[in-house]
Formats: structure tokens, sequence, C-alpha cells
């Protein structure tokens, strides 16, 4: 019960902060461009925190898919060694997650 709470609150919070954070950055920036009172460095803050956000959040899902994707994969190989690949496979698919949100990092500071 509570693992499949804690998973619920990770996947929320990452939902809501890697779409929130961003946004808040750039809405600082558009009201700096119109001539608004958001100075630079406020800007740079909030840039700075939705790209830790985004890297930060999606290596911490990451490994928590790979411990679970691990210990799956490693009784299912002591039962039927022929699954090999699809476990390697399934290992591997949380790696896209770390990538992806490592280039959503350099795009939202870029």
């Amino acid at each position: 019960m509570i693992k499949k709470r804690l998973a619920r609150w990770m996947f929320g919070s990452t939902l809501v902060l890697s779409v929130l954070m961003p946004v808040i950055a750039f809405a600082e920036e558009a009201q700096e461009a119109a001539g608004g009172a958001a100075s630079a460095w406020q800007t740079d803050v909030g840039k700075a925190m939705a790209a830790g956000l985004a890297m930060g959040l999606s290596a911490l899902g990451a490994g928590y898919a790979q411990a679970k994707i691990g210990s799956a994969g490693a009784g299912t190989l002591a039962e039927r060694p022929e699954v090999s690949i699809w476990i390697i496979t399934l290992q591997a698919l949380p790696e896209i997650i770390v990538l992806l949100g490592f280039v959503s990092a350099i795009l939202i500071s870029g």
C-alpha cells in the first residue's frame, strides 16, 4: 500500500513539476521581454530550478523503475533463461527517461 502511494506521489509530483516549472520560467521571461517587472536573475533562477528538477526527478524515477525491473528480471531469469534479451531490453528502457530529462534540462536552460 505504501509503495503504491509512494509511486503515485512520485509520478504526480514529477508530472506537475516538470510541466509547471518551465511554464513559470518562460512566463517570467515573456513578462520581462514585454517590459514587466521580472528581472533577469529571477528568470535565470527559474530556468535553473526547472532544469534541475527535470533532470533530477527523471533520474529518480528511472532509478526506481530500474530497481523494480532488476529484481523482477533476476527472478525471471532464474526460472526462464531464454527471456534474457527481453529482460535486458526492459532494463535499458528507463535509461531513455533519464536521457529525455537531460535533453529537457538542456532545452530549458539554453
